[in-house]
């Protein structure tokens, strides 16, 4: 007897089986179900970037899923070891380097962003190591701004917004060379603006043993930045991890590990508003999509094990000549060099 894919989702089901309902509420049942929905769209939900690329004819549809999970996999490993999130790897790399659509692939670098922090986010929350009264307000503004800029993202022809998604590319190399990390920054007194929004907290540090108090100041100058973030998270489909943690710890003076913390669960919130966006207007290709999921999954757990043996010095060399050469790419596409 077949049923419905609704049965297997409903509570009756997930009682009488509940080690299978539990396997389907797992992180990669999201991914699993778009890749049959683009076994089922074939080839019609492929498109091309301007035309066919050079050879493209001579390459089945079915190719391209293959190498970008090959591909979104080692971006996987390379974004744990050097610290950064998969979709400001993923988009530069993926519109330079695939022959999809740019649109399609600025989508799928938001819902790569998003499906990483759905699977930490809770997990940090109840550990204590994401603050929500940090990451709401940050959170309100950010959307906001990256439902914008995706909107403005896919209004402009698609060359000039590579072309600026490049120079951005390049602008987070320049920051990953230059930046430094504070792991406890001073904040000698909380400004006005935290303290009414009662931002501020402790969280447990196990290498210290002790639970570890903290405030921030510059609130309103770290207000607008996020703003200035989300717009270019969701024009660009990049994500906003890169720029959310120099922000939480640097300008406002919230602890390192906060910082991560924080801005990995605030993704949740900032990617599924930009997203919307992308699907209201069908610019979601289930075919770009499914693999890019598996394979940042797959990769990001292999990269966890690599961790502990791996030399952050040399990763973070490969991750800023990676980024160089993918938004050197994508400035030269946008311009049709």
């Amino acid at each position: 007897m077949k049923r419905p894919i609704s049965f297997f989702l409903s509570p009756p089901f997930g009682r009488a089986c509940p080690e299978l309902a539990e396997r389907i509420r797992a992180p990669f049942f999201f991914p699993i179900l778009l890749s049959l929905l683009a076994i089922v769209e074939g080839t019609q939900a492929f498109a091309y970037d301007s035309g066919p690329a050079p050879g493209a004819d001579a390459v089945s549809w079915w190719v391209w899923p293959i190498i970008l999970f090959i591909v979104t996999y080692l971006i996987g490993i390379v974004a744990v070891l050097g610290g950064l999130g998969g979709a400001v790897l993923f988009v530069p790399i993926v519109s330079g380097f695939f022959p999809f659509h740019y649109d399609f692939v600025r989508s799928a670098g938001l819902l790569v962003a998003l499906s990483a922090s759905l699977a930490a986010g809770p997990g940090l929350l109840r550990r204590g190591l994401a603050d929500f009264r940090l990451a709401l307000p940050m959170g309100l503004i950010q959307s906001t701004a990256a439902m914008i800029g995706a909107m403005v993202g896919l209004a402009v022809p698609a060359n000039i917004v590579q072309t600026a998604m490049g120079m951005t590319i390049l602008a987070v190399v320049a920051i990953l060379f230059f930046a430094r990390k504070s792991e406890y920054p001073e904040v000698r007194e909380a400004d006005a603006l935290s303290t009414a929004l009662g931002i501020r907290g402790a969280y447990f540090e196990a290498t210290r043993g002790r639970e570890v108090e903290w405030k921030i100041h510059r609130t309103a100058k770290g207000m607008a930045l996020f703003a200035v973030i989300g717009f270019m998270a969701g024009m660009f489909g990049l994500g906003a991890g890169w720029a959310n943690v120099p922000t939480f710890n640097l300008v406002m003076g919230a602890p390192l590990k906060l910082s991560v913390a924080t801005s990995m669960f605030l993704l949740s919130i900032t990617d599924t508003s930009a997203v919307w966006i992308y699907i209201n207007q069908g610019a979601v290709l289930p075919m770009l999509v499914a693999p890019s999921l598996i394979g940042i999954m797959l990769g990001s757990m292999t990269g966890v094990r690599l961790l502990t043996r791996a030399k952050p010095a040399i990763i973070r060399k490969i991750v800023m000549i990676m980024l160089f050469l993918a938004g050197l790419r994508a400035v030269l596409k946008g311009l049709g060099i």
